[in-house]
């Protein structure tokens, strides 16, 4: 882990951290933060061997315990240009700022129960910060579904005019791809075990040799540090690592995120081109250097843009846990160190975006109106049909007539560039003087059950038992950094 230069305008920053990702992630994969978590493990485990009768003293346990957060990382890098080697780097350089305990630092250790340990550890506070971001973006979409529970809008299949849906229910839709994921962020972290203290290849011999062939207390010992660390469980069995298909269902889970958050972003670009909803526009935002008048998704395409690079990255996860030869090969250290930071912070950042865009947006119900005014005429022919049948009407012969009024229609629209005017059509043709079309051309008569869809939904799914299991998870501010 070598220290970041003091020249950060001269050396390639990632946009992940500088234009995406919170602060509070991006300081979670900080080296400082790597570094400090890699002292906790030392010191757990110098308290732990200590309270299990090994001669370590208590001034030894005070000097590491002052130690910990005392990090100088370019005394760090010194040591790894010297040594080639970032663990032994890291360990000397704790020596030095607690020098009487240098003797007793990472007694009967191997790198990987410092190393996958605090991965492990990092990973479980990268997955809170996600699951608060995700309860915030289901809490943002349950109030946007419930305000707009029964405002019809039209739906569409193949991206053609359908039948009506309601805007709530389609707000549903997004939020149930995000309760989905938030389900399953929840579930890894409660399952996330310690990888435990298992020495060079997992079989504990360097320790079981520190506790003369004492195995009791050898499990003892794990179960300390584990539990010093806040894991109420270790893996069951490991090699030099714990298995690489922990880190492919993390990165995998994530990726799913990333599908809804594509899916959600992508459907508010379509919208917006409808101008029937927008995401949020600063006051002083610029839509484009050219046209003024533009207010582009920009939001939405950012998200989509990560989405897809969270995507690619999962591929990277299962191949690693495929290519980890016997107990251990190092080809996993250098993937490994790019692919957990990376796709935590870019799910981090397109989770903010998402909450930002569905806490805010913009519903324009009189251009949705509209479109629905001039699809519903095609929409509604068959109930016409069916009303003036029951008038007293030929059935087939008004087929017949709604078939000739709808192609006039249509051709008016996609010929002339006028509007729909298959209803003055039928208004003005005697054989449906007795259906009374306004009624029939109610909005709220084609949207079904969306809007009872959408209250069993929110009482069901985002109701009372939701907010008591998530009532203590911190909801988190958007704050979009460019």
């Amino acid at each position: 882990m070598a220290t970041p230069r003091n020249t950060p305008d001269d050396v390639y920053a990632s946009p992940l951290v500088a234009r995406n990702a919170s602060a509070d992630m991006a300081a979670l994969f900080s080296p400082m933060r790597r570094a400090r978590t890699w002292r906790r493990i030392w010191l757990a485990l110098a308290e732990a061997e200590r309270e299990m009768g090994l001669p370590i003293t208590a001034a030894q346990i005070r000097a590491l315990r002052t130690a910990v957060d005392r990090v100088n990382l370019r005394r760090v890098a010194a040591h790894e240009r010297r040594l080639r080697h970032d663990v032994m780097a890291h360990l000397h350089a704790y020596a030095d700022e607690a020098p009487s305990a240098r003797g007793i630092l990472h007694m009967g250790a191997t790198s990987m129960d410092v190393v996958d340990n605090a991965d492990l550890i990092l990973m479980r506070e990268a997955l809170g910060i996600l699951q608060q971001w995700l309860v915030t973006v289901v809490d943002a979409m349950a109030r946007q579904a419930r305000a707009y529970r029964a405002l019809p809008c039209l739906g569409f299949t193949h991206y053609q005019p359908a039948q009506l849906t309601t805007v709530g229910k389609r707000i549903s839709l997004w939020c149930w791809d995000f309760m989905r994921d938030l389900q399953e962020v929840s579930r890894l972290m409660e399952g996330l075990r310690f990888r435990g203290i298992r020495g060079a290849t997992g079989t504990q011999a360097s320790f079981l040799k520190l506790f003369d062939g004492n195995a009791t207390k050898v499990a003892r010992l794990e179960t300390l540090v584990a539990k010093k660390l806040g894991f109420a469980a270790c893996e069951p069995i490991t090699g030099q690592t714990y298995s690489r298909k922990v880190d492919a269902q993390v990165v995998a889970a994530l990726a799913n995120i990333a599908a809804g958050v594509h899916k959600f972003a992508n459907d508010i670009r379509l919208l917006a081109n409808l101008k029937e909803i927008e995401e949020p526009f600063e006051r002083a935002q610029v839509g484009s250097s050219a046209m003024p008048y533009k207010r582009n998704p920009m939001l939405c395409e950012r998200a989509t843009g990560l989405a897809r690079f969270v995507i690619s990255l999962a591929t990277s996860g299962f191949q690693t846990a495929a290519e980890q030869w016997l107990e251990r090969t190092l080809d996993d250290s250098s993937n490994k160190r790019l692919l957990i930071p990376e796709v935590f912070l870019a799910t981090d950042g397109m989770l903010q975006i998402t909450a930002r865009v569905a806490g805010g947006l913009v519903v324009n119900p009189r251009v949705i109106a509209a479109r629905i005014n001039a699809e519903l005429p095609f929409i509604a022919s068959e109930d016409i049909l069916m009303a003036a049948v029951k008038s007293g009407g030929d059935r087939q012969a008004l087929h017949e007539r709604i078939r000739v009024h709808s192609h006039a229609a249509g051709a008016e629209v996609k010929q002339h560039g006028r509007p729909n005017d298959l209803i003055d059509r039928l208004r003005s043709d005697k054989a449906f003087s007795r259906v009374r079309l306004d009624k029939i051309l109610t909005h709220s008569a084609y949207v079904g059950l969306a809007p009872r869809q959408v209250d069993d939904f929110l009482k069901h799914h985002v109701g009372a038992d939701y907010r008591r299991r998530y009532a203590k998870i911190k909801r988190r501010r958007a704050e979009i950094n460019v």
